[in-house]
């Protein structure tokens, strides 16, 4: 209608003007609402992060994982035969809090290591393996508990559905992202710390 009638009509009549009221309205304004309320929680989680690692740049790389999440919802409705819709999008909320806990298992365990004077290389290896089970076992049984909802015919469950399989397609394609690119981005940013500590002590 945006598209192809309305700018038609506009263009015949002069000084037409329109606007969307119902359904539609309360649709746009329940997305506006949730995306500022994403927003202040992505704010709300960079922060909650920032201050017990004392840095400004590992929050970014444990929800650096959280666009991948995203893909994975898209993927996931697509499979399942849904469309996008308001659910969906509270499902990717959902889905937002959860994923970095993957990250911040492997982060936290990498810089306990590093605080113990092993190379970072070391560190984020040994992460990768020592937290491997317990970060597979999370997703497992959050997909698992969600698979019930994912599958149900019933009539009352389907505005369920869509949110349910935002969370745990999101949570699974973000959660083998996260095993490979998350070491990876750790390794740049001590190379990049390397770089800068060597250029000031020249």
């Amino acid at each position: 209608m945006k598209k192809e009638i309305l700018p038609d009509l506009l263009e015949r009549y002069p000084g037409l003007s329109y606007s969307f009221k119902g359904r539609q309205a309360d649709i746009e304004e329940s997305i506006s609402a949730l995306l500022r309320g994403l927003g202040m929680a992505l704010l709300c989680i960079f922060a909650l992060l920032a201050i017990p690692f004392k840095s400004y740049l590992q929050p970014f790389i444990i929800m650096f994982c959280i666009p991948f999440g995203v893909i994975g919802a898209v993927i996931g409705h697509i499979i399942m035969g849904y469309s996008l819709s308001v659910m969906s999008l509270f499902g990717l909320v959902a889905m937002s809090g959860v994923v970095v806990n993957d990250s911040l298992m492997l982060i936290h365990f990498a810089n306990r290591k590093s605080r113990k004077g092993v190379p970072a290389l070391n560190a984020v290896h040994s992460a990768g393996i020592q937290r491997f089970r317990p970060i597979l076992l999370t997703t497992l049984t959050t997909c698992g508990g969600l698979a019930p909802i994912i599958t149900e015919t019933s009539r009352q469950a389907r505005f369920l559905i869509p949110m349910a399989i935002s969370l745990g397609f999101g949570i699974l394609f973000a959660t083998f992202i996260t095993l490979v690119l998350v070491p990876c981005l750790y390794m740049i940013l001590e190379d990049i710390k390397s770089l800068l500590t060597a250029r000031v002590l020249k």
